[in-house]
């Protein structure tokens, strides 16, 4: 039996040395490859700091936004909270002055009667002294008549309920006569006055 030759020839070794220089070859591109992966990898899930630093100013802008919103807000609920008081302070009183003054028409009408005899007289004297006192009384808080007689028709303080022609001693729009007194409460109508206009 013939013995296989061991020996090697120029040609093989030439060929050993391109399959290794292959095989290397193939292994750097394949590290390569998996360290370009690994890159883009990184890349990936890195945040730009120049970004995230852009992203935390516009919410922080955001937030000073809203607090400044919000402190406005409690502000004008302050100043509304503060209007509310002065005027329950300002018109305290409102609805008592209104229930006194149909007494205060009553005393009138006492007065507006005859008082023909010594007790009458007296008696009318006593309602006068009351009468002057529940009005000094509705002045100290504010109550005050409103002038009527005479003056240019206001349907802000006057309520007509009759109209007369025209004539030389009353021009239009003017009351003539006041059939219920008016009053104000410091700047608010409390009770319109009830008047006679001339048309």
């Amino acid at each position: 039996m013939a013995k296989k030759s061991t020996r090697t020839t120029p040609e093989d070794s030439q060929a050993s040395i391109t399959d290794s220089a292959a095989m290397s070859t193939a292994s750097e591109a394949t590290q390569a490859a998996t360290s370009a992966t690994d890159d883009q990898a990184e890349q990936t899930t890195a945040v730009d700091p120049t970004q995230q630093i852009t992203d935390l100013k516009a919410q922080l802008d955001a937030k000073d936004d809203q607090l400044l919103r919000a402190q406005a807000e409690i502000v004008n609920m302050q100043n509304r909270n503060k209007k509310e008081q002065a005027a329950l302070l300002k018109y305290d009183g409102q609805a008592l002055a209104k229930d006194v003054l149909p007494v205060l028409d009553n005393l009138e009408r006492a007065l507006a009667t005859p008082a023909d005899d010594e007790a009458a007289q007296q008696l009318k004297k006593g309602v006068e002294m009351v009468y002057g006192h529940l009005q000094d009384a509705l002045k100290k808080h504010g109550v005050t008549e409103i002038a009527a007689a005479g003056e240019k028709f206001d349907p802000n303080i006057h309520q007509a309920v009759q109209t007369v022609p025209v004539d030389d001693d009353h021009p239009a729009d003017t009351v003539v006569q006041v059939l219920q007194r008016g009053y104000l409460l410091k700047d608010r109508t409390l009770r319109p006055a009830m008047v006679v206009v001339a048309q």
